[in-house]
């Protein structure tokens, strides 16, 4: 694989994008960009108070221009949830190795802590994540030069898998 490859993580909340691209990125000897933290930096403050404060159109504005920063160097990146969804992110993740990193709701619920019982709000968020992933999985799919499922798997064997894809895919 060439060295200069950006290699983008993609999938829902859950997924493991967070988890996997460090070690990813270790593995493959590249820096590790998660455009969240990236923008959590920047802004001073986490997403969800972005989301409060400012809405979700200041937030999506903020987070392409951070993800289309991000794609532009060699990397691994976990790019945003949602930020497939965003035309010109849609464009540059097609120039770059996208790799879905496939999960069920049940694991990404569980992984998530949405999956403990009680509470209204609990359930308003695992709908969310339900509604999410079945607007989103056609996009993912259509993306991903690479798909992993990452259910019931560690993170080193995600891991593992990825590099022996990419030798395939960057021969």
């Amino acid at each position: 694989m060439s060295p200069s490859a950006t290699i983008a993580l993609i999938g829902a909340p859950g997924a493991g994008k967070s988890t996997v691209g460090p070690v990813l990125a270790e593995r493959l000897v590249l820096p590790f960009v998660d455009v969240d933290a990236a923008i959590e930096a920047a802004e001073g403050k986490p997403v969800p108070e972005i989301f409060a404060d400012s809405g979700e159109a200041h937030f999506r504005a903020l987070e392409r221009t951070a993800t289309l920063a991000a794609l532009r160097q060699p990397a691994v990146v976990a790019v945003g949830g949602g930020a497939v969804l965003i035309p010109e992110v849609a464009e540059a993740l097609r120039t770059v190795t996208a790799v879905w990193l496939e999960v069920s709701v049940a694991q990404a619920s569980r992984r998530l802590g949405l999956n403990q019982a009680g509470g209204l709000v609990l359930g308003n968020l695992r709908a969310t994540l339900i509604k999410l992933l079945a607007e989103r999985t056609p996009v993912y799919q259509n993306l991903a030069t690479i798909t992993v499922a990452t259910d019931r798997v560690g993170v080193q064997a995600i891991v593992e898998e990825i590099v022996t894809e990419l030798k395939g895919v960057h021969r």
